[in-house]
């Protein structure tokens, strides 16, 4: 702990906004591994009741469970139910739009989390490079430098660098697993509310 604390202490000012990148990476990966759920996107148990309801021709009753249970998938059902008097190609026009307005939702904080693994070692090699050039700086004016100093100076400079790393690796995984979560998350929307339109017409 001690030698982390003095890492800190030495890093400069460039520290204290990887700090900061870093504690707001993490909250975003918490929250976003809460609500990409499957069961808070797309709840299969939810989807085969509002089928079972639509099959019984029990429209009301179906519209009124998807309003109990709030879901990116329910909405978008419950748009197709309230436009189940339309031809099939329209119902699915309708399915298309309303799916498009819950995909921002679903994809909600994933480009702040790309912002964040792209520019943390960035900012860890600017403060490397300013590190450098206050080392170089200093010892510029010594009339004797030995590499003791030298190799010091460069470790310093090189702390925001590390970090900036540190920030930067588990953002990026996190963002590719949570892109392909999406995704994937989008196409089975797709297919249930498809299955859905046939549902309709049968009923």
């Amino acid at each position: 702990m001690s030698i982390i604390a003095n890492m800190f202490a030495k890093g400069g000012p460039l520290v204290w906004p990887l700090l900061a990148l870093l504690g707001w990476g993490a909250g975003i990966i918490v929250h976003r591994m809460l609500t990409l759920r499957r069961e808070r996107i797309i709840d299969p148990k939810v989807v085969g009741e509002v089928e079972k309801l639509l099959l019984a021709g029990k429209i009301p009753e179906a519209t009124a469970y998807c309003k109990r249970h709030p879901r990116p998938m329910t909405r978008v059902l419950m748009t197709a139910i309230l436009n189940h008097d339309r031809s099939e190609s329209e119902l699915k026009e309708v399915l298309e739009e309303a799916g498009r307005q819950e995909v921002p939702l679903i994809r909600r904080h994933l480009t702040a989390l790309g912002t964040i693994a792209s520019v943390s070692p960035l900012l860890g090699l600017f403060g490397t490079v300013l590190g450098m050039i206050s080392v170089f700086a200093t010892l510029s004016g010594e009339e004797t430098v030995n590499a003791a100093m030298l190799a010091g100076g460069i470790s310093e400079a090189l702390i925001t660098t590390a970090l900036g790393m540190l920030v930067a690796m588990p953002t990026l995984a996190a963002y590719n697993y949570f892109v392909s979560r999406v995704q994937l998350l989008i196409l089975e929307m797709e297919r249930v509310s498809l299955h859905m339109v046939a549902v309709l017409k049968r009923a």
